[in-house]
């Protein structure tokens, strides 16, 4: 892919020299993995401080990208350079992931969501496009939901919508997928295969996908390499009890079933998913009326690393679109 064209910016601080806040973790002296024209600073958002990648010209329109578990800004390594041809990328990593702060609490979807917002005050963004994927994704749903005015379009990558089609019975067969959510859900044992077993977190990885050689050891090892670390550990296993205990069956149950995605959306989904069932997704039109679905056979749940050109080819008309 051709290089983006970069506006020079002022240098900033790596996260490791920014103070944290309260009961924050702060990561241990990583170093960033390179991307053509990437940037790096870190911006206090809310109650975090927040690691944020930037590229292209920080006087084009932005472009917001949020990832999902266990990945942080790099997933997105392979959209940056053609996306920052057109928009200021901003690829922030969520809390308790990558290079930002990992507190003991705070990682139920809509404080993450909420982070996000905080995120977009301080880089005084009023209206912004929007990606996410897995986590990402779901965070990226309810920002629409709580902030629509200041979306003005959503792609969402391999993530269930806030009104999935599955009800008690589909819960439950549904389980069976789930179950490295249960083993990082479980006290002690999930952070602890995390910080211990790094070939745990790249097999997991491996698995969700459909091709396997998607990615290099080095690209897995920087993904392992963040969650060693005790407090992403432990955000990471809170991230997961937390959907597990207090999330998931009130979104079965409806919790959103009330309130309407106004924002336009488009949901690329590769069916090869192993963790989500592509049924699942059917039934949004009376919630989401803007909103469509495509569903991509082929490809597993790593949808923007498994197939970038595809989802570039997806992305890039939709995002221009009402321009």
């Amino acid at each position: 892919m051709p290089e983006p064209t970069t506006a020079p910016r002022p240098p900033t601080p790596r996260p490791e020299a920014v103070r944290a806040g309260p009961g924050a973790s702060r990561p241990q002296r990583r170093s960033y993995p390179h991307v053509d024209g990437v940037e790096h600073r870190t911006v206090r958002a809310g109650a975090i401080d927040m690691h944020v990648g930037e590229a292209g010209d920080p006087e084009d329109e932005p472009l917001v990208m949020l990832h999902g578990w266990p990945q942080h800004w790099y997933m997105w390594r392979h959209l940056i350079p053609r996306l920052a041809q057109r928009y200021r990328v901003i690829c922030p990593d969520l809390r308790g992931h990558g290079w930002s702060d990992a507190p003991a609490s705070g990682y139920e979807k809509e404080t993450l969501a909420a982070d996000i917002a905080g995120l977009l005050d301080v880089l005084e963004l009023e209206h912004v496009r929007l990606a996410g994927h897995d986590w990402g994704g779901l965070t990226g749903f309810l920002l629409c939901l709580r902030h629509p005015e200041r979306i003005e379009r959503f792609l969402a990558l391999n993530i269930l919508h806030p009104w999935p089609a599955l009800g008690a019975g589909g819960l439950l067969r549904a389980l069976p997928r789930l179950w490295y959510q249960l083993v990082l859900a479980a006290p002690g044992l999930g952070a602890r295969l995390l910080t211990s077993r790094p070939a745990f977190v790249e097999s997991l990885i491996r698995g969700g996908a459909a091709r396997r050689d998607t990615w290099s050891a080095q690209e897995l090892g920087t993904f392992s390499a963040a969650l060693r670390e005790p407090a992403r550990a432990a955000a990471s296993a809170a991230i997961y009890r937390s959907f597990l205990l207090r999330e998931l069956l009130p979104i079965v149950r409806g919790a959103y079933r009330s309130q309407r995605l106004e924002t336009p959306t488009l949901l690329l989904f590769g069916t090869e998913d192993p963790a989500i069932d592509a049924g699942a997704l059917e039934g949004y039109e009376a919630y989401a009326p803007h909103m469509s679905v495509e569903l991509v056979p082929g490809v597993g749940h790593f949808i923007a690393e498994e197939a970038p050109e595809l989802v570039l080819e997806r992305a890039l008309p939709f995002f221009e679109e009402g321009a």
